[in-house]
């Protein structure tokens, strides 16, 4: 792996461990986040239309969710009939994550998902808002792991950002055609992490090859979201 490369995921921890305590202020679009409350109500229905999906699914038995953040998505992770395992990189999001969450029936690990390996099959496995920091050199190496992760019958849900002009804080740029991001915290400490925006159709045809089949969509405005399994 290029050496470049190593050395913005290392940024990307360090900006997500620092970001930690306001990172909720993003998805609840408050402060810099706040477009109004036109957007705000659109972004909740959105995020509804998601969370219908994971819903419909229904998952059960070993689920795992990877980046698990602050516990957003764990809160409707946990409800599920299953055992929960929750990995991320920053102690101090999983702090939260507990405090929030608050279930002794979550088993929450402490991994730089770059360096982990599975410890046993999951017939679910989650992540919200990751895909899209993983480095294009090593899409084809995430997604071996999570082949290993899954196991037989298993299913694999997504969701990320489709690009939005106003989907970050109201002082960021983002450039679609750019492949990382500067990102600042609300002190104005500033970052460079990895920010891909993948679209359905693009995505589809950098999975297929890799032996994944899929259905993937996007809200109108704000998310790519959607479920795979390895090709049989």
């Amino acid at each position: 792996m290029p050496d470049n490369d190593q050395q913005l995921v290392d940024q990307q921890i360090r900006y997500y461990r620092q970001r930690a305590p306001e990172y909720d202020e993003w998805f609840h679009r408050q402060g810099r986040y706040d477009h109004g409350p036109d957007h705000t109500r659109l972004w909740q229905q959105e995020i509804a239309v998601v969370r219908a999906a994971l819903d419909g699914l229904k998952p059960a038995g070993r689920i795992l969710e990877l980046a698990c953040g602050t516990g957003l998505w764990t809160q409707q992770l946990a409800r599920y009939d299953g055992a929960l395992t929750a990995i991320d990189a920053s102690p101090e999001v999983l702090a939260l994550n507990r405090a929030r969450v608050r279930s002794a029936a979550v088993r929450y690990r402490q991994y730089d998902i770059f360096a982990w390996e599975p410890d046993e099959p999951y017939d679910f496995v989650f992540f919200g808002f990751w895909l899209s920091h993983v480095p294009l050199s090593r899409f084809a190496a995430f997604w071996d792991l999570l082949r290993a992760a899954v196991a037989p019958g298993g299913t694999v849900f997504l969701v990320d950002n489709r690009f939005h002009a106003d989907s970050s804080a109201r002082n960021h740029l983002s450039d679609p055609g750019r492949v990382t991001q500067r990102r600042e915290l609300n002190d104005g400490r500033a970052f460079e992490i990895v920010k891909v925006f993948h679209e359905p159709e693009e995505l589809a045809a950098r999975l297929e090859p890799l032996g994944w089949c899929g259905d993937y969509r996007m809200t109108a405005n704000f998310f790519i979201y959607g479920s795979a399994s390895p090709a049989r």
